[in-house]
């Protein structure tokens, strides 16, 4: 009822209670009260005022007051209503430690003036079930020896309840176990007490350790509990023997097995501990001296090792009984029986013998021709004796079996000698014993060379650049083919293959060294004959049958610059002056002569420039550099010297530079003769009106028909002729000379080069031009005559003066 009371706050409801519940000794004049510990701070004890019977209005006046005796101020009066309040919550256990007695009480004194009053007011605290129980140790510990007997007791530690009656300690319970319970006891003072119980044998080896729970429960309502751990830690006895995993154990151990090695390790085990569980191992008497002698056993850990040497064929197995004794005070043993077989070690090593192996042999041997053939063999038995042959892989040969422990050699894939020439075949053979055993055996085979390889160059195609003028013997290259193969088959012999160029063989230009390949020249080569050679070397060696192969030669002359500039025009007999005559009234600008010089060397070499070496006057005249013309830069005037001498050299633009002169001497005029105009840019014009010309224009027309109809019947002549005569001479009356070649091969052999060079101007520009002798022979009349008219120019060899000699012999560039 007064757990409710605390729980509630309603202030009508409380006070009621306590007005029931206060009791007013008039004899003593105290005035008593009894609450529940643990109130709310300011719930209303008792109407003071009303139980004291005083004045509610006059109690501010009177200064009333209340104070706890010996302890702190929880209560405090209202002077406004009278009561009694709770100024501070309340703990009876704090309040009143002591649990000899279950009454605790407040006093209070209670003041009021005018008149002095005093009244004493008791507060009885009555306790409420607010603290579980708890034990001072959370955890107890007991060791109790695995032989104690059943309904031994143990004592433990007891519950604390601050609370008092009902609420305190009221009963102990155990977790579920098998071996112990708990009973339970009351002190003196009511204090409940438990004592542990074993109700059941206790077996360390099954259970060392036992983890028990015991709870304390008070009475209050709702009941509250404390909890703490009991660890039984159980004590060991000798109670077990010691004992091995097997009663007998069987082992094999190889004979020659070095002393000290590990035979078998045995392993007794004691369930018991400490000094109960410590194993000492020993033979028994049932083990022979002989079996004690071969092995030796180890007391402390058990194991059995060779202490002298095995062997197979002495003694095959061996027993021996060995014990196992604890270290406790009654000591206890456990025994095991051991069979030690010896087994046969594989010491003899596999032989291989090599019957029959032929090297060397051919590289073309076909595939599976037998070269060798081997024999294995192993004196040992079961795995030991049988034994395996291998080669090395990745070898163009394979093993094969013809018969109990024979095995043949046979070619697997196509040898070339050129690849590997030999190999180093190593045979092995290896028995199946364990460890395994092996011997091995090398044998070198050669490979015979076949001339299966033809000979390579290592370019297909040379082009071997060669300087004209070259000395006859010189070296041009080294054309040096590679054989794989060895001795005739990789000797080479190198030729020309045969080729004929304008009825000239290649092998009397080239030779080639039949021996290494360098190519020699047997002439000397000039460029403005032969620009260029193409022909074939071929390289065969000595093998049977021969193979051979061919590269491709091209031979490029290059040009040097050997050909001086050759004047062409004017055309002068040799170490002669060319003399020309020219109008005195000619023009500034006028063409009065062109120098033409020609180079038969190539492009670059033959470019030809022109400049004036030697002039009378070098204000008269101008010389263009390269075309060669000789123009006037001025007129002439009366105090130019009559004879002008003029110097011209040509030089071409080799390294170094050639170049060729011509002299020519000026004489001017005082007649109606013109200067013949650019030779490259207009027909030569003469004065064709006076009556001596007119004359010459009607012969010269009669003998250039004859002229024609000449060549006409010549060219029909030399076209029937398959080679003209030698000795014929050249047609002087010809329009191109017989003796001139073309203009493209830049070379001209001919005396007549001017009257050439003149013909190539005027005939690209359309026009017709002829020349014919004089009677005398010595000059001869020029005419250029417009194609498509009828119109002849004509002039007289004065204006175009060929000094060619009529015994002049043609000469070549």
């Amino acid at each position: 009822m007064m757990h409710h009371l605390k729980q509630s706050c309603g202030t009508g409801y409380v006070s009621l209670i306590f007005f029931l519940s206060a009791i007013v000794n008039t004899a003593s004049s105290i005035t008593h009260y009894s609450i529940p510990e643990e109130m709310e701070e300011g719930s209303v004890v008792a109407n003071l005022a009303a139980d004291l019977r005083l004045d509610v209005k006059t109690l501010n006046e009177r200064k009333m007051r209340v104070d706890v005796v010996a302890n702190k101020k929880y209560l405090d009066i209202n002077k406004v209503t009278g009561e009694l309040f709770i100024l501070e919550r309340i703990d009876r256990e704090f309040l009143c430690p002591s649990k000899t007695t279950s009454y605790c009480v407040l006093k209070l004194d209670a003041t009021i003036e005018n008149p002095v009053r005093m009244f004493n007011i008791e507060v009885e605290i009555t306790d409420i079930n607010d603290n579980s129980p708890h034990f001072r140790r959370g955890t107890m510990h007991l060791d109790i020896s695995e032989s104690s007997p059943v309904g031994e007791r143990f004592s433990l530690n007891n519950a604390a309840d601050p609370d008092v009656g009902t609420n305190s300690v009221k009963n102990y319970h155990l977790s579920s176990s098998e071996h112990f319970s708990v009973e339970i006891q009351t002190g003196r003072d009511g204090t409940k007490f438990a004592d542990l119980i074993l109700k059941k044998p206790l077996d360390r080896e099954k259970q060392a350790v036992h983890n028990l729970i015991l709870t304390a429960v008070d009475g209050g309502v709702p009941t509250r509990t404390g909890t703490a751990s009991i660890i039984v830690r159980v004590l060991d006895v000798n109670d077990n023997a010691p004992s091995f995993e097997k009663g007998k154990y069987v082992v094999d151990v190889m004979e020659n097995s070095p002393i000290g090695s590990l035979v078998i390790k045995l392993n007794a085990t004691d369930v018991d501990e400490g000094s109960n569980s410590e194993i000492v191992y020993s033979y028994s008497l049932y083990t022979s001296e002989r079996t004690q002698k071969m092995f030796n056993l180890n007391p402390e850990n058990g194991e059995i090792r060779v202490k002298e040497m095995i062997n197979y064929e002495d003694l095959k197995l061996y027993e021996m009984e060995v014990i196992a004794s604890d270290k406790g005070p009654n000591s206890l043993s456990g025994q095991c029986k051991l069979t030690i077989q010896v087994t046969d070690m594989n010491d003899n090593h596999p032989e291989i013998s090599i019957k029959s192996f032929q090297s060397p042999i051919k590289e073309d041997t076909p595939t599976d021709t037998v070269i060798a053939v081997v024999s294995v063999s192993d004196k040992d038995s079961g795995d030991n004796g049988i034994v395996d042959l291998h080669i090395p892989e990745k070898m163009p040969f394979k093993l094969r079996e013809s018969s109990d422990n024979y095995f043949e050699l046979v070619v697997s894939e196509p040898l070339d000698r050129e690849k590997v020439p030999e190999y180093d075949i190593t045979f092995t053979v290896t028995d199946r014993g364990s460890p395994p055993l092996s011997d091995n055996e090398t044998m070198t085979l050669e490979l015979l060379d076949v001339n299966d390889n033809v000979p390579q160059f290592p370019q297909s195609f040379y082009t071997i650049r060669v300087m004209e003028n070259n000395a006859p013997g010189a070296l041009l290259s080294s054309l040096t083919a590679f054989d794989p193969d060895l001795h005739e088959n990789q000797y080479l012999v190198y030729f020309i293959i045969e080729k004929e160029i304008a009825n000239t063989s290649m092998s009397m230009l080239f030779s080639i060294n039949p021996e290494n390949g360098n190519l020699y020249a047997l002439k000397t080569f000039d460029y403005e004959i032969e620009e260029e050679f193409l022909f074939h070397i071929e390289a065969r060696d000595s093998g049977s049958p021969p193979l051979s192969s061919n590269v491709t030669v091209h031979i490029i002359i290059v040009d040097q610059n050997d050909n001086a500039p050759v004047i062409v025009s004017p055309w002068r007999a040799h170490g002669s002056v060319v003399e020309e005559k020219i109008p005195r009234s000619t023009d500034k600008g006028s063409l009065v002569a062109k120098v033409i010089a020609l180079d038969t060397d190539s492009v670059h070499n033959s470019r030809i420039t022109y400049q004036f070496l030697q002039v009378t006057d070098a204000t008269l005249f101008s010389l263009d550099q390269y075309n060669g013309e000789i123009r006037t830069m001025r007129m002439f005037s009366y105090r130019d010297p009559r004879h002008q001498r003029l110097v011209v050299v040509a030089k071409d633009n080799g390294e170094p530079a050639l170049s060729a002169t011509v002299t020519i001497k000026l004489t001017t005029m005082e007649t109606a003769v013109k200067a013949y105009s650019d030779m490259t840019e207009e027909p030569l014009e003469y004065d064709i009106f006076s009556d001596i010309n007119l004359y010459l224009v009607i012969g010269l027309g009669s003998v250039s028909f004859l002229l024609l109809i000449t060549i006409l019947v010549t060219i029909v002549i030399k076209c029937q002729k398959p080679k003209p005569s030698k000795a014929a001479p050249p047609s002087r009356n010809s329009v191109i000379s017989e003796r001139n070649s073309t203009i493209a091969d830049s070379t001209l052999v001919s005396n007549d080069a001017y009257w050439y060079s003149l013909f190539l101007a005027e005939t690209r520009k359309g026009k017709l031009v002829v020349r014919q002798p004089l009677p005398k022979g010595s000059r001869y009349i020029v005419s250029s005559i417009p194609r498509g008219t009828g119109l002849t120019d004509t002039s007289d060899s004065a204006a175009s003066t060929l000094q060619a000699s009529t015994t002049s012999s043609s000469s070549s560039t």
